[in-house]
Formats: structure tokens, C-alpha cells, sequence
């Protein structure tokens, strides 16, 4: 009988791809709710699951450890690079899944809305707008032109007649307070850990 231990299944799948899939399973719902409720977007929070599990399907035989515990934070880190890329780039990346073969999938409206209801979108989203209200129009302002518009701290800046260090001060006492309220949301574990 085979385990059922993540980092056991995590190193079988090297020799055994189906091992990968109870892995996967093991995972795909709690990564799944993660990147949704990072991205507050249920599609990127998907397209993010999928190539980080293809991400880990195609390293898996670098991983080392022994427990649950090491397997989880073994994906969590993969998951983490993944996220980062995304909110670099502005898009998920998709090239492992295309080396794999795999199409990105298309989401469903009932498919979206179970994802959404999953993570908890809806008393996220209401917590980010409470708090945006709650934002000087100045911090406002700057977070908009820094973040939806993706313009440079310089252009920021002149757009709103300010120095570059005051648009960089402004734009991060807003990103604090919004990070503040998003940690005193009642479900901000399943968020951070």
C-alpha cells in the first residue's frame, strides 16, 4: 500500500506520475483559494493553480523534504514565484502548461462564481472598497495612476504636481492600509499563510 503523505507522493511521481495527481488533489483547492483571494480575480487565480502545479510537476525531482509540512511550502513557494510574475507582468505565464501540452482552461460563469464563493471574493472585495473610501483622494489618486494605470513613480509624480518621493510615500502608506484591512479580514489566514 502506497502512502499518502504529500512528500511522499511529491517524490513517488517521479517513477509514478499518478502519484502526482493525488498531490495535486491533495492541494488544488486550498492553492486554488490563495491565488484567488491574492489576485481577487477567480480566472488569474486558476490560470496561477495551473502553472504552478505544472511548475512543480516539472521540478518535482528537486524536492527534498520528508513531511506534509515541507511538500506544502514546497508548492507555496513555487506558487509564491508564480504570483509574482503575475503582478510583474500583469498576466499569469503560461509556458509550462504549453511544454506540457495542456490548454489553458476556459472558464465557465458557474465554474467562476464557485471559485469566487470558494475564496471569499465578495467579502474581500467589500473590504477593499470600505477601505478605499477610507483613503485620502491624494492616496487615492496616487495608488490609481502607480497601480491600475502601471505608470512609473516620475509620471506619478507629475501628474499629480508632487516630488518622486512624495508619489513613492503616498502610494505605499496606501498599499499599507490596504494590507492592514485585508489582515484584520476574518478569512486573512487562509489568505497569507
Amino acid at each position: 500500500m502506497h502512502s499518502t503523505n504529500p512528500a511522499d507522493l511529491l517524490r513517488r511521481s517521479a517513477r509514478d506520475p499518478e502519484a502526482f495527481g493525488a498531490f495535486y488533489d491533495a492541494y488544488f483547492e486550498d492553492l486554488l483559494r490563495y491565488l484567488t483571494r491574492c489576485t481577487c480575480d477567480a480566472e488569474a487565480g486558476l490560470d496561477l493553480t495551473a502553472e504552478s502545479f505544472a511548475q512543480a510537476y516539472l521540478s518535482r525531482h528537486r524536492f527534498r523534504g520528508a513531511t506534509g509540512g515541507e511538500a506544502a511550502a514546497w508548492l507555496y513557494r513555487i506558487a509564491k514565484r508564480q504570483l509574482a510574475r503575475y503582478f510583474k507582468r500583469g498576466r499569469a505565464e503560461l509556458r509550462a502548461l504549453e511544454r506540457l501540452g495542456l490548454e489553458r482552461p476556459e472558464l465557465a460563469p458557474q465554474a467562476e462564481r464557485e471559485i469566487e464563493q470558494l475564496a471569499a471574493l465578495d467579502d474581500l472585495r467589500a473590504t477593499l472598497r470600505g477601505e478605499l473610501d477610507e483613503l485620502s483622494r491624494a492616496h487615492r489618486e496616487a495608488l490609481w495612476l502607480r497601480v491600475v494605470e502601471e505608470l512609473p513613480y516620475r509620471e506619478v509624480a507629475s501628474r499629480l504636481a508632487i516630488s518622486e518621493p512624495a508619489a513613492r510615500a503616498r502610494v505605499s502608506r496606501a498599499l499599507k492600509a490596504l494590507m492592514s484591512a485585508l489582515e484584520s479580514n476574518p478569512r486573512a489566514e487562509e489568505t497569507y499563510t
